[in-house]
């Protein structure tokens, strides 16, 4: 028994170190990593594990280990957003893998990527025919960038000379039958305005919403909370 309360103490401990040393390190841990970032999180989290069971030696060991790859994190990226060669050392820079219908075979080997590979990337993409594409790019983090063609591309607006309003983010004012005061004094309304538009939604009040956002127009949507289950699984 005091083996497992043991076991349950230390991992406490390393879920507060890795989530300390996770804030220390930053958010980019998690979007955008490099493949250093990848590697060196998978050693944190591996010595984390060693260390919620090293009952026979002391838990310093792994604790010191987990702070010097973390510290040496922060080192280098403090160094690529100090210095551009250094962020080029550290994180690599792009590979161009496609351009104006010459597909780089010596860029492919150096990223590692054999030709049916890039093809099924291109897929995953919708790029089934890669005729249609004028450049492919492989960035730091790994994934491959694709600019069509300006023939195969989609039309926009500017194409058709046309302005367009621009849209903004809208504002959450209900989550989960609960009014969210900041964002709705964000919107210029109060607390009445937003009673009066969800009746017109039917919801009797706001613990009726599951969710309700406010655009820039003050146009309210309201999604009512729902008891019922979808009768058909559609994805089956």
């Amino acid at each position: 028994m005091p083996e497992v309360i043991s076991i349950v103490l230390l991992s406490i401990g390393s879920i507060i170190v890795i989530f300390l040393l996770t804030k220390l390190m930053g958010y980019r841990q998690m979007s955008q990593m490099s493949m250093f970032d990848y590697v060196n999180g998978i050693t944190i989290g591996s010595i984390a594990a060693e260390m919620a069971t090293s009952l026979d030696k002391s838990f310093l060991q792994p604790l010191t280990a987990m702070i010097v790859y973390a510290l040496a994190a922060v080192c280098l990226s403090l160094a690529g957003s100090k210095s551009l060669k250094a962020r080029r050392f550290i994180e690599g820079t792009p590979l161009i893998l496609l351009n104006n219908g010459e597909i780089y075979r010596k860029n492919l080997k150096k990223a590692k990527i054999d030709v049916t590979e890039f093809l099924t990337q291109c897929r995953l993409q919708g790029y089934f025919d890669v005729s249609k594409l004028q450049t492919a790019i492989l960035e730091e983090n790994g994934k491959i960038s694709f600019l069509p063609k300006v023939s195969d591309r989609p039309i926009t607006p500017a194409d058709m000379t046309l302005s367009p309003t621009q849209d903004y983010m809208v504002a959450n004012v209900i989550l989960d039958g609960k009014v969210l005061p900041e964002n709705l004094r964000h919107t210029g309304n109060n607390l009445q305005w937003l009673e009066g538009q969800i009746k017109g939604q039917g919801a009797n009040s706001a613990k009726d919403v599951l969710l309700a956002t406010c655009d820039s127009s003050n146009q309210v949507t309201v999604f009512l909370k729902e008891n019922r289950k979808e009768a058909l699984d559609l994805f089956v």
